[in-house]
Formats: structure tokens, C-alpha cells, sequence
């Protein structure tokens, strides 16, 4: 119960650090654009450069992770990403800005197989979309303390010091790990304790890539994670600037109120993380899509209403759901991932989840460029989010798992948190 619970918190800090690394370019995004003479689309560029580097290391991330363990990967992954988020201060130009987003995308791209393989070999499946739901809520708590964070901190330093204390806390969050994270976890080696719930599935091969492309259910996920990203990273990366420039709200009020949607967001993963481990355990991806088609009903409410009080409680509607479903989404990714793949697995899905992330802000801010208007964005995302939703549901009639019914892995799961 400890090692597990010590896992939990320690992923979760980890993608607490790594989210509040990735959003603060969003929150200082106006000033930013003023200091480097961007234009929307140019700095939507910068945004999207982060998440090629990412997506092109969503495989080989999860590969090395199924390979040589965890604990090593995510140290080394916090050192590199925390470096590239102090050059990030250094920028003088575009061009050595997307550089160096790009780079900064390799680092954090490495983590993610890996820390699902821990939630994979540690929790059994009635257990995993809490168990996702709890390190995932780190997604909505980095961008909520960062709004206010950021905000303040660029008043006191600068947006260039900004980024230099954030590599400070990366780093040591790494050290943290370092004495902390539990040298067999997520190794899922024969006869160790982790391997128990690794072992439930039974003897399985381990997954290639070309058994990825001939399973329906793989590709299902990929597509329902790429648009999903759209619509969810459309409002992670321009919701501050929208608050701003279209709803006219200050610098110093806009850090608390960009705050708001990420609190709602929180407790989006909470609820529907527990729904998707109890009562809609087994329609986990129907439970998902019906999130996401909230979501879009709510992006086009918070555009629609015409004064700022509303069009808040609209976008925290839209981070209730967008933050909710990524407890079962994931549940359900690996509920169809093999033990001794789990990091490959995931990483192949996360990579069209990228995919989605690298055009949603240069799409948004193109198109806020043409019309001067965040109108497009919001029914670009609107409409991914409805894509994605079409995705689940048919994944949810899809009876193809890859690993052995829940009762035989909660036979041998033991304690639960």
C-alpha cells in the first residue's frame, strides 16, 4: 500500500513540475509575443514546436522504458527538459525559440510511457482509472498554479527569470526521485513484488509495432487522443491570451482568473476518474466520449455568452470534462496493452494524442491571425472534440482486449488505495 501510494505521489509531482514547465510559455505568451515581435501564428509555431519533439519521442520513450525500467528514464528525462526550460529564458529570436521548444519536447516526451508503465504494473485495472484520475490531476494543478504563479513572477523577474526558476524546481524534483522512487518499480521483473499485477495477464509477447498497426482498438485510441489534444491543447495553450485580448481582463487579475477553469478541471478528474473505477468501470471509453461532447457544448457556450462571469463558468465546464476523461481514457488504453508492452503501448497512443497538440495552437492562432477572432478556434476544437467522441463510442462496442478480464488480475492486485 506504502510503494504504491509513494509511486503515485512521486509521478505526480514529477508531471506537476513537467505541466507547470509546459503552460507557463501560455500564461507569458503576451508578453513574450511583445518582447520577441511575434505575431499569433508565429508564437502558435513556438507552442506547437514543443510538441513535435514530444510526439517523436512517445515510442521510443515507452520502447526504453519496457526495456531498461523506469527510474533511470524519468531522473535522467527531469535533467534534460529542466535544462532546455532555462535556454527557453536565453531566446532572443523565433528561430532559437522553436529550437529550443523542440528540444525541451524530446526531454518531457521520454516520461510519459514510463510513467503509465508504473500505473500499469502497480495498480490492478479496477484500480487504474482512479489510479490515473490522482497522478493525472497533476495536468490541472501545474497550469492552475502556474496562471498565478507566472503572472507574478514575470511582475518580479521577468519572463526570462521566469523560466530559470522553473528549471531550478525541476531539478530539484529530480533529486527528489532520486532518493525516493523504489529501484525495482516499473521494472516489472519476474518475482519481484511489482510484477504481481504485471503477472496477472499472463505470459503475453511483447507488442511490436507491427502488431500495434493490425489491432483495431489501437488505432480507435490513437484518433480519439489526436483530436481530443486539439480541442485540449487549443485551450490549454490560448485560453490566457482569449481572457485577455478578447475578454479584456488585466495581466494582474489574469493570472487567478485563467486559474478557475484548472481548479474546475481537478475535480472534472476526481469524478469521473472514481466513475470510471466503479460504477462505469466497464464503459470507461463511453463515459469518456460523453465528457468530451460536454466539453464541446461547453467551448461553444464560453463564446456564445456575452459577459466575463459566464464565459468563466463555461470554461471551467469545458476543463471539468476535458481534465475528466483522461482517468478512464487512459484505464481503458490499458486495459488493451500487454504487460510487457505497456510502455510501447501507451506511447503509440500518446503519439497521435501529439499529433493533434502540434497543430491546435498554430491552426488557433492562424486562424485568430485571418479573422481577429478566437470564433474559428473555438468550433476548430469544438469539432475535434465531437471526432474524438465518435472514436470511443465505437471503441466501446469493441469487445477486443489484449489482457485478461478484470477478475483475474484483482485476484492478484492485494491491497488497492
Amino acid at each position: 500500500m506504502k510503494a504504491k501510494r509513494l509511486i503515485l505521489f512521486l509521478i505526480w509531482l514529477m508531471l506537476s513540475v513537467a505541466y507547470f514547465d509546459r503552460v507557463n510559455i501560455s500564461v507569458a505568451g503576451p508578453t513574450i509575443m511583445t518582447a520577441l515581435h511575434l505575431s499569433k501564428a508565429q508564437f502558435g509555431g513556438a507552442l506547437s514546436a514543443f510538441q513535435v519533439g514530444y510526439a517523436l519521442m512517445q515510442i521510443p520513450g515507452g520502447y526504453l522504458a519496457d526495456r531498461i525500467g523506469t527510474r533511470t528514464l524519468l531522473i535522467s528525462a527531469l535533467v534534460l527538459w529542466s535544462g532546455f526550460t532555462a535556454l527557453t529564458g536565453s531566446v532572443g529570436s523565433l528561430r532559437t525559440l522553436i529550437v529550443v521548444r523542440v528540444l525541451f519536447g524530446f526531454g518531457e516526451g521520454i516520461e510519459n510511457g514510463a510513467q503509465f508503465k508504473l500505473i500499469g504494473d502497480n495498480f490492478a485495472p479496477a484500480e487504474r482509472s482512479s489510479a490515473n484520475a490522482l497522478f493525472l490531476s497533476a495536468l490541472a494543478v501545474g497550469p492552475a498554479v502556474a496562471a498565478p504563479v507566472v503572472t507574478y513572477l514575470i511582475r518580479l523577474v521577468g519572463w526570462r527569470g521566469l523560466f530559470y526558476g522553473s528549471a531550478l524546481l525541476g531539478l530539484v524534483v529530480a533529486v527528489v526521485l532520486a532518493l525516493l522512487l523504489p529501484r525495482g518499480a516499473g521494472s516489472a521483473a519476474r518475482g519481484t513484488p511489482h510484477a504481481r499485477i504485471a503477472d496477472a495477464d499472463g505470459p503475453v509477447p511483447t507488442l511490436s509495432l507491427k502488431d500495434l498497426l493490425h489491432r483495431p482498438s489501437s488505432f480507435l485510441l490513437f484518433a480519439a487522443y489526436l483530436f481530443f489534444n486539439i480541442g485540449f491543447w487549443g485551450f490549454v495553450y490560448w485560453m490566457p491570451t482569449y481572457l485577455s485580448e478578447t475578454r479584456h481582463i488585466t495581466l494582474a487579475k489574469l493570472g487567478f482568473t485563467a486559474a478557475i477553469p484548472f481548479v474546475a478541471g481537478f475535480f472534472g478528474l476526481l469524478v469521473m476518474g472514481y466513475l470510471g473505477s466503479h460504477a462505469l468501470r466497464r464503459f470507461r471509453p463511453g463515459l469518456t466520449a460523453t465528457g468530451y461532447v460536454g466539453a464541446a457544448a461547453s467551448l461553444f457556450a464560453a463564446f456564445s455568452v456575452s459577459d466575463v462571469r459566464s464565459c468563466i463558468v463555461a470554461l471551467s465546464a469545458a476543463a471539468f470534462f476535458l481534465y475528466g476523461g483522461f482517468g478512464p481514457f487512459w484505464a481503458a488504453a490499458l486495459d488493451r496493452a500487454p504487460s510487457s508492452s505497456r510502455g510501447t503501448f501507451t506511447g503509440f497512443v500518446n503519439t497521435g494524442g501529439q499529433i493533434g497538440g502540434i497543430f491546435a495552437p498554430v491552426v488557433v492562432g492562424r486562424i485568430f491571425d485571418v479573422t481577429r477572432s478566437f470564433t474559428g478556434g473555438f468550433l476548430f476544437m469544438i469539432g475535434a472534440l465531437l471526432l474524438s467522441a465518435c472514436s470511443l463510442w465505437v471503441l466501446q462496442s469493441d469487445p477486443g482486449r489484449a489482457v485478461a478480464p478484470d477478475d483475474a488480475e484483482e485476484s492478484l492486485a492485494g491491497d488497492t488505495l
